[in-house]
């Protein structure tokens, strides 16, 4: 294996082990911190930990940062901000297990975006991949088995996260069009306009009296989502983006319901069962697959 898929598998594997931890802290705030001050806040300490570190590329890049802020904003807005509101939402209104099914969709809406807009094609080993890597989901979801899926409750907050994953989606190709610029900068500008899009929802959020101010267990899960999700798992997603493209990055968000399975076994005190198992090797088979597609195909699109 080359250093480039290596350092892309390794970095997408931990964006994806933190992004599953982002749904169980999700889950956990409910009623310690409500969830626009919760999107707020993770924003707002995120830009001023990244800008203590890097105000001097963030400096060297500021004209550049200037010329492309409407992409930046509009990065931020949707891939930080609207993404995060619309999961918060929907974990008041709906389990966890029914948010990460439906952000196995994701993958499918990148496929699907980038053939729509860029002529982008996925391959047939790539889209087989992308059904194993599902299933391996379902197996995951339904205990191993599927027909329990046929009794879930789907509500309000699974059409919220419905929306999201095409959201992300959008955010994920449109990555594709960010400046060339130093990682802190970006960060900094991401996570500073995804603060300044969401705060008009806190203000709302407050305003209706469904504001909840964190407490103990609220300062400890804004304190995760910081610095994990917020910070490491965006780094770590867009580095992934680049070293192997849009497609191929976005495989690897099958993961999230996988973690989020296994972090509930070592969180929650829950046995791991022999359908995890399943659930694991069908999930990283369908990633295999799919990425030895990508890889040996001549045709195969070129990192964004």
């Amino acid at each position: 294996m080359d250093r480039t898929h290596r350092d892309a598998y390794l970095v997408l594997i931990a964006t994806t082990l933190l992004w599953g931890g982002n749904a169980i802290a999700g889950k956990l705030a409910v009623g310690h911190i409500s969830p626009m001050l919760l999107t707020s806040a993770r924003w707002l300490f995120a830009a001023a930990i990244l800008l203590a570190i890097g105000w001097k590329n963030l400096r060297s890049d500021w004209q550049t940062v200037k010329q492309n802020w409407v992409i930046l904003a509009t990065l931020g807005a949707v891939g930080f901000a609207v993404f995060n509101i619309a999961l918060y939402t929907a974990l008041n209104y709906t389990t966890a297990i029914n948010v990460s099914i439906e952000q196995a969709g994701i993958p499918m809406l990148i496929f699907l975006l980038n053939f729509l807009f860029f002529r982008l094609k996925a391959t047939w080993a790539q889209i087989v991949g992308l059904i194993l890597s599902i299933a391996g989901i379902v197996v995951a979801a339904s205990h191993g088995d599927p027909a329990r899926l046929l009794s879930l409750d789907l509500n309000f907050g699974d059409a919220i996260m419905l929306a999201a994953a095409i959201v992300y989606a959008g955010y994920s190709v449109l990555l594709r069009f960010k400046p060339a610029i130093h990682w802190h900068s970006l960060m900094i500008a991401l996570c500073f306009s995804a603060f300044v899009f969401s705060l008009p929802f806190t203000i709302a959020e407050f305003s209706l009296g469904a504001g909840i101010m964190p407490d103990a267990r609220g300062w400890a899960i804004l304190a995760y989502v910081t610095i994990g999700p917020s910070i490491v798992a965006q780094i770590f997603y867009i580095r992934g983006i680049e070293l192997i493209g849009a497609n191929r990055a976005g495989l690897f968000i099958n993961l999230v319901p996988i973690f989020g399975t296994l972090l509930s076994i070592l969180l929650l005190g829950e046995r791991f069962q022999a359908y995890h198992a399943v659930a694991l090797a069908l999930t990283f088979g369908g990633i295999w697959l799919a990425e030895q597609s990508g890889r040996h195909d001549r045709n195969a699109p070129p990192a964004e």
